[in-house]
C-alpha cells in the first residue's frame, strides 16, 4: 500500500481557488465516505484557511495511485482538472510523511512555526477515525507525525514569540492605527483564530472589543474572557459603524459582510476609515468591499509582508526542526518495515500451531489406546521437531546447492546460531583419519 498526500496551499494556489476547494466541517463526513467508496480505503482531510490536503492509502499498481486522487478531488469539488493540476502537489510514502510532519510542525505554514496547525491536524485525524476511514497505515503515520511535531515544539525555538495569522492581523492594525487604545474592534467568529486575535488585541489595550458569532453563548464565553461585548451575526449591521477594526474568521460558506452593509456603516461613521482583515476561506467579506474609498481590506494573502518579518526570526529554529523531522521520517520508515514482517510472522505461527495441534491430537489418541506416556511424549517431540524443521532444512540444502550463501548467513542470524556452535558441530562430525602402513 502507498501513502499519498495531495494538497494545495497558500504558496501554490490563490485564495479564490482555495475557497472553492475548502471543506466546511459539515462536509467532511460525506467527503471521507465518498473518497473511501472511490477506492481509498484509508483517508483523512485537512482543510484550513491556508490549505486543503487529503491523506490517503492507495493500493500499489492501482489506477488510484497516479492521479486518481487528483481526479477525485477535482470531480468532487467541481473544479477543472487543468486548474487543479496547475497548483497541486502530490507526495508519496517517505515524501508524504515528511510533508505531513512539516505541516504539523508549522514549517509549511504561512506564518513559520504557528502552533494552530497541529491542533487542526489532530482534529482531522479524530474526525476521520469517527467516520471510520483511518486504518493501520494512517494511524501509524499520524502517531509518528504527532510525536515528531511534539519534539520540534519542545526541542527548538520554533514556537517562541507568538506568531500567527492572528498576530499578523493585529500587527498590521497597529501600523494603520498608531494607538489601539482609542479604537474599537469587531471580531466575527469565535473559533481559535479569533480567540488569538482577541488575546493579542487585549494585550495591546484595545479600547473596545465586540465579538459576533452564530450562537450568542459562544460569543459571550469569549467576550467574558476579554471584557468585550457579545452579539449574534444578525446584529452586525447595527454595530458595524462602531468598528474601526473588523477581523473575521468563520466557517461560513457564504460572505457575511457585503458592500451595501459596509457603505451604510461608513455613512454613519462620516467616512472615518475602517481596517478589515478577512482571514476566512471561503471569504467572509465580499471582495467588492475593498473597492470602497474608506476601507482597507486585507485577506490572508495580503498578510505575507508582515509575516516575512517574523519568519526571519524563526529560520534558525526551522533548520534544527528539519533535522528532527528527518529522524521522524526514519522512525516511520523503520515502523513500516516492521509492519511488513507482521503478516509473515502470523502466517508462520499459524502453520506451526497447526502442526502442533495435529501432532498433539495423534499423541492423545495413542494415550487413549493405552500407549506408554513416555513413548508418546518422546514420539510427539520427535515428530514436532522433524515437521517444524523439514521445510527450512530442505530450503537450506537447496540454497547451498544453488550457491546462495546469503540464505545460510540469514538463517544463522535468524536462529541465533553462534560461530562457536558451528565449529563445535563440525568437530563432532569429523571422522578420524586412519593412516595406512607399508
Amino acid at each position: 500500500m502507498t501513502l499519498l498526500a495531495l494538497g494545495i496551499n497558500h504558496n501554490t494556489a490563490p485564495v479564490a481557488l482555495r475557497e472553492r476547494l475548502a471543506f466546511g466541517p459539515e462536509q467532511i463526513e460525506s467527503a471521507l465516505t465518498q473518497a473511501r467508496a472511490a477506492g481509498f480505503h484509508e483517508v483523512a482531510i485537512l482543510s484550513t484557511c491556508n490549505r486543503t490536503e487529503i491523506y490517503a492509502r492507495a493500493p500499489e499498481e492501482s489506477h488510484l495511485l497516479k492521479g486518481g486522487l487528483v481526479d477525485w478531488l477535482a470531480d468532487y469539488r467541481q473544479v477543472g482538472s487543468s486548474e487543479l493540476q496547475a497548483c497541486h502537489y502530490l507526495k508519496e510514502d517517505d515524501d508524504a510523511v515528511r510533508h505531513i510532519m512539516r505541516v504539523a510542525s508549522g514549517l509549511d505554514s504561512l506564518v513559520l512555526g504557528e502552533p494552530q496547525i497541529l491542533g487542526q491536524l489532530k482534529d482531522a485525524y479524530a474526525r476521520a477515525r469517527e467516520v471510520g476511514t483511518i486504518g493501520s497505515l494512517l494511524h501509524e503515520t499520524f502517531q509518528q507525525v504527532f510525536s515528531t511535531a511534539k519534539r520540534v515544539r519542545t526541542e527548538t525555538a520554533i514556537g517562541q514569540n507568538p506568531v500567527s495569522v492572528a498576530y499578523a492581523s493585529v500587527s498590521l492594525a497597529q501600523q494603520i492605527f498608531s494607538d489601539l487604545k482609542q479604537d474599537t474592534a469587531l471580531l466575527i467568529g469565535a473559533g481559535e483564530t479569533i480567540e488569538l486575535v482577541a488575546r493579542h488585541l487585549f494585550e495591546q489595550n484595545i479600547k473596545t472589543m465586540i465579538v459576533a458569532n452564530r450562537t450568542l453563548a459562544r460569543a459571550a464565553s469569549l467576550a467574558d474572557e476579554f471584557d468585550a461585548e457579545a452579539i449574534v451575526l444578525e446584529e452586525i449591521p447595527d454595530f458595524l459603524h462602531r468598528a474601526d477594526i473588523v477581523i473575521s474568521s468563520t466557517a461560513s460558506p457564504l460572505p457575511l459582510l457585503g458592500k451595501g452593509a459596509v457603505e451604510s456603516a461608513l455613512k454613519k461613521r462620516k467616512h472615518r476609515p475602517m481596517f478589515m482583515v478577512d482571514i476566512a476561506v471561503p471569504r467572509d467579506i465580499e471582495e467588492e468591499v475593498g473597492e470602497l474609498a474608506d476601507v482597507y481590506l486585507y485577506t490572508v494573502d495580503d498578510l505575507q509582508g508582515v509575516i516575512e518579518e517574523n519568519r526571519r526570526s524563526r529560520e534558525e529554529a526551522a533548520e534544527a526542526a528539519s533535522g528532527i523531522i528527518e529522524d521522524g521520517v526514519e522512525g516511520y520508515r523503520m515502523a513500516q518495515r516492521a509492519m511488513k514482517s507482521v503478516s509473515t510472522i502470523k502466517a508462520y505461527r499459524k502453520k506451526a500451531e497447526e502442526l502442533r495441534d495435529k501432532e498433539l491430537d495423534k499423541a492423545l489418541k495413542s494415550l487413549e489406546k493405552g500407549a506408554s506416556p513416555e513413548q508418546v511424549m518422546s514420539q510427539l517431540a520427535r515428530n514436532l521437531t522433524n515437521k517444524l524443521l523439514h521445510s527450512p532444512t530442505a530450503k537450506l540444502k537447496q540454497a547451498s546447492v544453488d550457491g546462495r550463501s546469503e540464505v545460510i548467513t540469514w538463517t544463522q542470524e535468524l536462529f541465533d546460531i553462534e560461530q562457536h556452535e558451528l565449529l563445535n558441530h563440525e568437530a563432532t562430525n569429523k571422522k578420524p583419519v586412519v593412516e595406512g602402513g607399508d
